[in-house]
């Protein structure tokens, strides 16, 4: 009985110890995608490539039925990740965040034409003592009501 046991351990150890020999450990590879698509809607693109040795490098963007765009060229590698972004996107300034840089050609509304700030005032309601969100807008009023329900 006992020799049947040892014989099954042993049995189990080796086809335990062939079958972690037979796993195939691959060194990163060079490597290079992309592609690109156009319709109606617009067009969209990426392309990337890799040298094996954990430095990529890639573009990526779109185009829209209006004409705004954002392409982003970015390169990752040991000095951590990098990008820079060029839009004309609504909202958008030129800055600086994290390690991205954003250059933006956006074009301002027909009524925008000098600088101005926005001012947040919050409105208690009684029944439920939720938030509302004012903002006041030099020239007009834009009211956007947000409320929380606090439980």
């Amino acid at each position: 009985m006992i020799a049947k046991v040892l014989l099954i351990v042993t049995l189990s150890n080796t086809v335990f110890a062939s079958h972690h020999e037979q796993e195939e450990h691959y060194h990163p590879q060079p490597y290079k995608f992309g592609y690109e698509v156009k319709d109606h809607h617009g067009e969209q693109h990426r392309h990337e490539h890799g040298d094996g040795h954990g430095n990529v490098q890639g573009s990526y963007g779109f185009t829209d039925h209006r004409g705004i765009h954002r392409e982003v060229n970015y390169v990752a590698d040991h000095h951590g990740f990098r990008a820079i972004v060029k839009t004309n996107e609504l909202g958008t300034a030129n800055q600086d965040p994290a390690d991205v840089k954003v250059h933006s050609n956006a074009q301002l509304d027909g009524h925008h034409h000098q600088q101005h700030n926005h001012q947040q005032v919050y409105h208690h309601q009684e029944q439920n003592h939720g938030h509302q969100q004012v903002y006041y807008h030099q020239g007009h009023q834009q009211v956007n009501h947000h409320q929380r329900h606090h439980g």
